[in-house]
């Protein structure tokens, strides 16, 4: 049985919301390039030049990309051949704490729903944990900005209804977001599970590298098909118009009950922000 002491995993979780912040995953970049050298229209293709001069600067900088510095979510895959000494909500919230104090991060959370007083720290963080095989944590923060979290969607569709359905809500779903999920778009999709859990995993279908389809055949065309219909849609960088909405589209599924077919939709913004570390 291996001991981690509840402080390195604060120091991890400080260390990663500043990371996170202050510069993008190396797919997401690559793929904004991408976009710029694809992109037909010129006011798009200028306002996507704009995007990658703000990414270059936020990285030699340290500045945050996004004033928004989101609401943190935590991923935690614990080994279950781990002990964690301490208390680890506590652990993994002081490193919230930490980094946006140390890294001069936006403090957007506020204690109460209905009051609106803020807690001036951006805690507390949004935990999701997971017992794996092993003796490793894999720690992933997400700073989620709420412009994109706003335009999430669920559903609870009938069993009966069809891919292309399913298909024609997500794109419905973009379409009705407009330029508020300040696209180029990352479009996480949850299918299966219950109410909650489809919610879960289209968050979770975010941080998938986009460079890489969901492994079942099916999905993959699926994926595949939703992201050209969403490019089709004419509603182009920042609400500009053009040819590229969205980067991706990556779906998750699970099982789920012979009555019902949850679906979830979860969009990133172009600053769709996530490290990861094991330890």
């Amino acid at each position: 049985m291996r001991t981690i002491i509840a402080n390195e995993i604060t120091n991890v979780i400080k260390n990663l919301c500043i990371e996170a912040n202050y510069s993008l995953p190396n797919d997401i970049e690559k793929s904004l390039s991408k976009a710029l050298e694809k992109e037909t229209s010129l006011i798009c293709k200028s306002a996507l030049e704009d995007v990658c001069q703000n990414l270059i600067i936020a990285k030699e900088k340290n500045l945050p990309i996004c004033q928004d510095t989101g609401m943190v979510v935590v991923f935690l895959e614990i080994g279950q051949d781990i002990h964690i000494e301490g208390d680890l909500n506590e652990a993994v919230n002081q490193g919230v704490r930490q980094g946006y104090l140390d890294g001069y991060l936006r403090k957007s959370i506020v204690k109460d729903p209905l009051k609106r007083v803020n807690t001036n720290d951006n805690t507390p963080a949004i935990i999701h944990t997971d017992i794996v095989k092993g003796d490793k944590i894999k720690i992933t923060v997400v700073p989620k900005g709420m412009g994109s979290e706003n335009m999430s969607v669920i559903k609870m569709f009938n069993p009966s209804v069809t891919k292309d359905d399913i298909i024609s809500f997500i794109v419905d779903s973009v379409n009705k977001a407009g330029s508020n999920p300040c696209p180029p778009i990352v479009v996480g999709v949850g299918i299966g599970g219950n109410f909650e859990y489809c919610a879960y995993l289209s968050k979770k279908a975010l941080i998938r590298n986009i460079d890489e389809p969901n492994t079942n055949e099916f999905y993959k065309v699926m994926e595949k098909e939703t992201l050209e219909q969403i490019n089709k849609t004419g509603i182009g960088t920042a609400g500009f118009g053009g040819t590229i909405t969205a980067l991706a589209v990556n779906i998750e599924v699970f099982p789920t009950h012979i009555a019902g077919l949850p679906v979830a939709v979860n969009i990133g913004c172009h600053v769709s922000r996530h490290k990861s570390i094991i330890i």
